[in-house]
């Protein structure tokens, strides 16, 4: 472990520094929905974007997001440069919410380097949950750490004690669910496809099998409550299934037609869940209804369309419409949630693959070129109010998920982290 690491620091206006108060503590935000609780932001962006209120370097090479919670962020990436390490280890990082400067490094193992150098590096959210941080790693091993200096609690190894496999090559991009005093994770295939162990020892609680499971998939698990059965939905390779929450019992499982990757975390409301594939797949609508003995099944409310088909940029709900990236086509669409319907497909400012966020009735989105845009959560088309094009290197493809709370938008750039102040009246 490394603390106190180095890193590049530009500090555009400490007294600007983000509400301590900021709150995204695992991928897509508190509740995985990527749509934030943040209100009174711009509306409108100056044609330089908004003020940039720090800049840190040390985070290393990867596409993961970024965590937030108790005045600090956390990210998973390798060869960060304060470690000295060049390529060859991979790290759990933590950074100062207020100026960014790192805090602490903890070494996690060996770089992802398998396949196109665009698809390496680290991949997987961190999660934080009080004093512990939990991360998994590309070849599968789960880490719990202290959050306030990154020791490393307990550890666990997805393949070896679990027989997980992935149901692609691209290794795991997961981050755990910390629900009650469980961490749930899913290391995929038919012998533990989805487990619960104790958050605080690491002990096995329960093991869930989906006979015939492909592996798993990219998609974090979300919380759902079905005539009061707590229910965990999430995708694997195979397509959709929901876990009783209280022993681990396989509820339902919607399968669909092989794909070369299931990337997209699901959508949860009330009932409904809605969940996408990319490589021209398509999402699907369906609902959950509880029976007798704290069981639930699903019925399909509309089945695969190809429009809604979503790679790896997610989509947000925002009242009862859809938005997101069409594919990877770097073109956002607007569907209604309960036809799938796609009301408008336009182009941004952006091009390539695009991540999106909300936050006050804006989505956030973006582009693989490293365009940033702001525009209306509305289906009445698309009305952009703002972009900008993040500073620096173009070598590699700009993927990883924006982070909007506290009143900033962040964002991790490979081995940078920007702050951005986004709050109305500045």
């Amino acid at each position: 472990m490394l603390a106190g690491a180095a890193g590049g620091l530009l500090v555009a206006n400490p007294a600007m520094a983000a509400d301590p108060a900021a709150n995204w503590p695992t991928f897509r935000g508190p509740d995985r929905s990527a749509v934030s609780s943040d209100k009174g932001l711009l509306q409108a962006w100056p044609a330089e974007g908004p003020k940039l209120v720090w800049e840190t370097k040390g985070a290393g090479r990867g596409y993961a997001s970024l965590a937030v919670a108790d005045g600090k962020i956390y990210t998973l990436g390798d060869g960060a440069p304060a470690s000295g390490s060049g390529d060859k280890i991979e790290f759990l990082s933590a950074f100062s919410l207020e100026d960014g400067k790192p805090l602490w490094q903890t070494e996690t193992g060996s770089p992802w380097n398998s396949g196109a150098p665009t698809w390496q590096g680290s991949r997987s959210t961190p999660t934080v949950d009080g004093d512990r941080v939990y991360v998994i790693t590309p070849y599968g091993k789960l880490f719990c750490c202290d959050a306030a200096k990154g020791e490393v609690k307990w550890s666990k190894d997805l393949k070896e004690e679990f027989g997980g496999k992935k149901g692609d090559g691209w290794g795991y991009s997961e981050s755990v669910l910390i629900d009650g005093d469980k961490a749930v994770f899913t290391p995929g295939g038919d012998k533990h496809t989805m487990v619960a162990v104790n958050k605080t020892t690491g002990e096995p609680v329960w093991t869930c099998i989906r006979p015939g499971d492909r592996g798993a998939g990219h998609a974090s698990i979300v919380i759902a409550d079905v005539g009061g059965t707590r229910v965990y939905v999430t995708t694997t390779a195979s397509g959709a299934m929901g876990v009783r929450a209280a022993d681990g019992k396989l509820l339902w499982s919607y399968e669909i037609d092989r794909t070369t990757a299931v990337i997209p975390t699901p959508i949860v409301r009330g009932d409904l869940v809605f969940f996408a594939a990319g490589y021209k797949r398509g999402g699907a609508l369906l609902k959950q209804i509880a029976e007798p003995e704290n069981m639930v099944k699903v019925e399909e409310i509309y089945p695969i369309k190809q429009a809604l088909a979503n790679k790896h940029g997610g989509i947000v709900l925002v009242g009862n419409h859809l938005f997101g990236d069409s594919d990877d086509a770097g073109v956002p669409f607007c569907a209604d949630l309960m036809s799938g319907e796609v009301v408008w497909k336009e182009r941004g400012s952006g091009r390539g693959s695009a991540a999106f966020a909300a936050a006050d009735g804006c989505v956030y989105i973006r582009f693989q070129n490293g365009v940033v845009a702001l525009a209306k959560a509305t289906s009445e088309g698309y009305k952009e109010t703002g972009s900008f094009k993040i500073p620096g290197d173009e070598t590699m493809p700009s993927w990883s998920h924006p982070v909007i709370t506290g009143g900033r938008l962040f964002l991790r750039e490979q081995d940078r982290i920007l702050c951005y102040d986004v709050t109305a009246g500045k």
